[in-house]
């Protein structure tokens, strides 16, 4: 398989969005990173969240754990993390952190895709990263509060949120820009196997947005503590075999719905092909 983007096109950017936080866009970066490097992919990642800094610390903890055991294949990412301006003119500020922006891009122009983590809150920054998306992955945890981020219940009616309106615009941005789409995917991440009522409204009323909007949704990752413990460490779960760490009915389990969350998403089968 191809190592690097030597045919001079463009990477595939996802970038991982929304506005709210606690909803594992960092974990799920992480291990949408490190499954395109194992298949032999070239990846850049950015940050454009750095003040909070998850995904850069994320990636800090696995290249220090890299270095304590020399010989083992624990691949990592070209990455750049980026700040917001602290310019006070609101114009010089969006003016630079657009240029911020593309020159993260451009640095990264050689790789094969570009994984973008965003704030939890709304940016000049974070919109901008978003009009460069070939794919938006917004992970959504299990509960009305944070569907109330993607749409507006009234009565028997949903009304689409100022985060899926800004989605909305930031499309129109790259249509005008570039020409480009941008394949919107809604994951409903951290599902519990509890059959709760709260549960199955979400369910319905994320169907019902999709149809409106034109969104695709997908299962998530389950609440594990086995994600936050390896955060420590930076890795993930397609790390424990060269660890040679023998893995649990959770490990596995844990694993195998990262693989369904990849299977899921076209762009990675279609990126490979691509590459291969």
């Amino acid at each position: 398989m191809n190592q690097a983007n030597t045919q001079g096109k463009r990477p595939y950017i996802i970038v991982i969005g929304n506005e709210k936080g606690g909803t594992g866009k960092s974990t799920i970066s992480m291990h949408v990173i490190v499954y395109l490097l194992r298949e032999g992919m070239t990846v850049g990642s950015i940050d454009v969240d750095a003040r909070q800094g998850s995904l850069s610390r994320y990636i800090e903890n696995r290249a220090n754990f890299a270095q304590k055991i020399p010989g083992k294949s624990i691949p990592l990412p070209k990455h750049i993390a980026i700040f917001k301006s602290d310019k006070t003119d609101l114009n010089e500020a969006q003016q630079e952190e657009e240029a911020k922006v593309l020159e993260a891009l451009d640095q990264l122009k050689g790789c094969d895709v570009i994984v973008i983590d965003t704030p939890g809150t709304d940016s000049y920054l974070s919109r901008v990263a978003h009009s460069y998306a070939t794919t938006l992955i917004t992970p959504l945890n299990d509960s009305l509060v944070d569907f109330d981020m993607l749409a507006r219940v009234e009565g028997d009616n949903i009304r689409p949120s100022k985060y899926a309106e800004m989605v909305w615009e930031q499309k129109k941005n790259k249509a005008m820009r570039d020409g480009g789409s941008i394949d919107w995917i809604v994951l409903r991440n951290r599902l519990s196997n509890i059959k709760a009522k709260n549960k199955a409204e979400v369910e319905k009323w994320v169907g019902l947005l999709s149809k409106r909007i034109g969104v695709r949704t997908i299962d998530g990752l389950g609440e594990r503590v086995i994600f936050r413990e390896l955060f420590l460490q930076g890795l993930t779960l397609m790390d424990l075999r060269e660890l040679e760490i023998k893995p649990t009915l959770s490990h596995i389990a844990a694993r195998q719905e990262v693989k369904q969350l990849i299977d899921s998403i076209r762009v990675f089968q279609d990126t490979i092909q691509k590459i291969a």
